[in-house]
């Protein structure tokens, strides 16, 4: 693990500001609400993540609406041009609410294709960080960070974590580390531990692409999410740069399977919800409120909870086998030892670097 006009009239001033103001459940129950569709369809990705997804936020929010919710695992990247498509051409798209990566979020969201999200009543309690710049209105609203862990077997490390990224070069584990399919989180870490600096990006990216070179010659595994909870449980590998909840579910099944931010740093990033144009007004209406209710404080507890990643809704707990990591950052000294990336220049480079990472890999 690299996107505002609205098609439907928006309510009087007053019906917004009276429905912002009930509690939620109030809300779902109005009877000048729109027909409620016989369901929503959902993009999420498999394994823990669909998982955390269904336990926060859409089985209760099918419980509160009596709304079927569907879930898409189509992956962000094949889903975006169907989307697009469906929007220069007038249809329907494929989806209601799209979870997807920032990056993702803000390249759709710079071709016009997302609904403006700005009237959502939970949105005000959440943290700056929820809200995108750059845009007039809201098409995308970020709903937690996560840090590309270096993750590893205990049994691998009886002296501990490993202290450097440079340990995926050594010989002994051969075979036996993974990375995205798309090199996705690895690109910052691997410009530091090859030399460089995070602020010579995008410009002088050799460093990298020097060290991925090492990394290709180490024959690692590329996959998905799923895919590393899988391995790690499987035996098939040592280590791996993924996100922190892959790992983490490794480890709530049973496998002794740890992670660690190395001297380096970790790339930081965010995940977001949007909705495509070109829906039915009435199924508009209940998408939207999905999204508002994934940001309540009730289902971020859960959802993200589940995920092991801290929530972009204040006063949120930590799970107890998180507290202090340095993989949940909560603080803004968490987050200096983190490495992040603008955004403009994932969304303006992401495709070239994936281009660069595949050609390393296939070489």
């Amino acid at each position: 693990m690299s996107a505002t006009l609205s098609r439907r009239r928006l309510l009087g001033t007053a019906t917004c500001a009276g429905l912002a103001a009930l509690p939620l459940a109030s809300r779902f129950t109005l009877a000048a609400e729109p027909t409620k569709p016989k369901e929503l369809i959902v993009r999420a990705w498999g394994g823990v993540w669909v998982e955390a997804l269904e336990k926060g936020v859409s089985k209760p929010f099918r419980e509160r609406t009596g709304i079927a919710v569907r879930h898409d695992l189509t992956e962000d990247n094949e889903l975006r041009p169907k989307i697009w498509a469906a929007v220069d051409q007038r249809r329907t798209p494929p989806v209601h609410v799209n979870w997807d990566t920032t990056t993702n979020a803000t390249k759709s969201a710079l071709r016009g294709v997302a609904e403006d999200l700005s009237d959502l009543a939970n949105l005000k309690e959440m943290l700056p960080a929820a809200r995108p710049t750059g845009f007039r209105g809201v098409p995308l609203i970020n709903m937690y960070s996560y840090v590309y862990v270096l993750a590893y077997r205990d049994e691998a490390f009886p002296n501990g974590a490993p202290d450097s990224w440079q340990v995926l070069l050594d010989p002994r584990f051969k075979g036996r580390i993974a990375l995205y399919d798309d090199g996705i989180g690895f690109q910052p870490p691997a410009q530091i531990a090859g030399g460089g600096k995070l602020e010579d990006i995008p410009d002088n990216m050799e460093p990298c692409w020097s060290f991925m070179r090492k990394v290709k010659a180490q024959n690692p595994l590329l996959g998905e999410d799923p895919d590393f909870t899988t391995w790690f449980q499987n035996g098939e590998i040592d280590l791996a740069c993924t996100i922190l909840s892959n790992a983490r579910a490794a480890r709530q099944n049973g496998i002794k399977v740890s992670w660690t931010v190395p001297k380096e740093g970790a790339k930081v990033d965010t995940d977001s919800m949007w909705v495509p144009k070109g829906l039915p007004e009435n199924e508009l209406y209940w998408a939207k409120r999905y999204i508002d209710f994934a940001m309540t404080r009730e289902a971020q507890q859960v959802w993200t909870g589940e995920l092991g990643l801290p929530g972009l809704r204040p006063g949120l707990t930590p799970p107890a086998d998180l507290v202090g990591d340095p993989a949940y950052p909560t603080r803004p000294e968490d987050f200096a030892r983190l490495l992040s990336v603008p955004s403009p220049v994932l969304v303006q480079h992401e495709a070239e670097w994936s281009q660069k990472f595949n050609e390393i890999m296939q070489g």
